[in-house]
């Protein structure tokens, strides 16, 4: 039951994913793109936890908490550069 359970969480998570992507591309301004990347990264975080729960190994969520920590950093240095022009003061 739980593996049919993941199999339909992996889907959505990737039709989200692939949402994401889209909203990345088109996105109508600079804040929907930042909106979209930061979502984008939660979204792999997702799939690295579902993956790691499916194979039953712990590397995937040491993964996963190192993409969250690059994606936070990531998303704060935009937007820093969005407000100011510039990341470091």
């Amino acid at each position: 039951m739980i593996e049919v359970a993941i199999h339909i969480a992996f889907v959505l998570v990737s039709a989200a994913l692939a949402l994401n992507a889209w909203r990345l591309l088109k996105g109508p301004s600079a804040p929907d793109r930042i909106l979209a990347l930061d979502t984008l990264y939660i979204n792999t975080i997702a799939l690295l936890v579902l993956f790691g729960i499916h194979i039953q190994n712990g590397v995937y969520f040491e993964a996963a908490l190192l993409i969250a920590l690059m994606g936070f950093v990531g998303t704060v240095a935009m937007c820093k550069y969005l407000l100011r022009g510039d990341i470091i003061e």
